[in-house]
């Protein structure tokens, strides 16, 4: 029985003796199946010809696949006196990984943005003890691995901390969610791609479907900045190596939803 990944997509699906004959993910709109068609690979597998890869990034530690392999997210390390919470995830898990977030003070939970990112969460909670994975409940149909870890909470916003609250935005996703921050030295915002930062690293997006180059419509954009309007931020901090707006990043959000919304008038 074998913990298949997506090649495409790179989410981990429940184990199988065989691979799945579909990934519902990659069957989505929002995303696509791969020209050459479905096909998977095994952790061992992909540990043969990748590596995980440790980096400061806008002074946090991330986590990263090298070469690139699938979407090509990064994860993020949250560092909290209450805390510390690994943002979105990648579908490899590494000892010296693992090590060096204990030598920071463990982990104590996981949240994830939506389910491009789910990938390997199953076993990066397992890595820790089991620790929680927080994914909002109105994207349980995309959970590919259900796993014991699992908190499908519901409504608007969720404390996972003192310092760290889930906000859902949907959009992407129905159960699109970031995390606000609350820091000495500035506030920060991790958006995963419900906010995408754009190469300007000035500005920021929005798609429903990003491969596919469908665009967000106004009302569900407007419904994100509603969501966010109460929290104060200086950094957003986006899904990929170096895609960050280090300080004025409340303005840029708001100069970029007037952009946004304007330019599909």
């Amino acid at each position: 029985m074998t913990c298949f990944l997506c090649l495409q997509c790179g989410v981990q699906f429940t184990a199988t003796e065989t691979p799945p004959q579909h990934c519902p993910i990659c069957e989505d709109e929002r995303q696509f199946v791969r020209w050459e068609g479905q096909a998977w690979t095994t952790p061992q597998e992909l540990a043969i010809g990748h590596r995980l890869v440790m980096r400061d990034d806008a002074g946090g530690l991330g986590f990263g696949i090298e070469p690139r392999f699938a979407i090509g997210q990064r994860a993020q390390l949250v560092q909290t006196q209450h805390g510390n919470v690994l943002w979105d995830c990648i579908p490899m898990v590494s000892d010296e990984a693992v090590a060096e977030i204990n030598r920071r003070g463990g982990l104590a939970a996981i949240a994830i943005s939506h389910c491009h990112f789910y990938s390997a969460m199953g076993k990066w909670s397992d890595a820790f003890g089991g620790v929680p994975i927080y994914l909002h409940a109105d994207d349980r149909q995309w959970i590919m691995r259900p796993h014991p870890s699992i908190v499908s909470w519901q409504g608007e916003t969720l404390a996972i901390n003192p310092s760290l609250t889930l906000i859902r935005c949907g959009g992407h996703f129905a159960g699109s969610q970031v995390l606000h921050w609350r820091r000495e030295g500035g506030n920060a915002l991790l958006t995963g791609d419900t906010v995408q930062v754009t190469p300007t690293r000035r500005h920021v997006s929005f798609m429903y479907s990003y491969p596919n180059q469908i665009p967000l419509n106004a009302t569900a954009v407007r419904r994100i900045a509603a969501a966010l309007e109460p929290f104060d931020f200086d950094d957003i901090r986006g899904a990929w190596w170096d895609l960050n707006i280090i300080g004025g990043g409340k303005n840029s959000f708001a100069t970029s939803v007037a952009r946004y919304l304007a330019a599909i008038a």
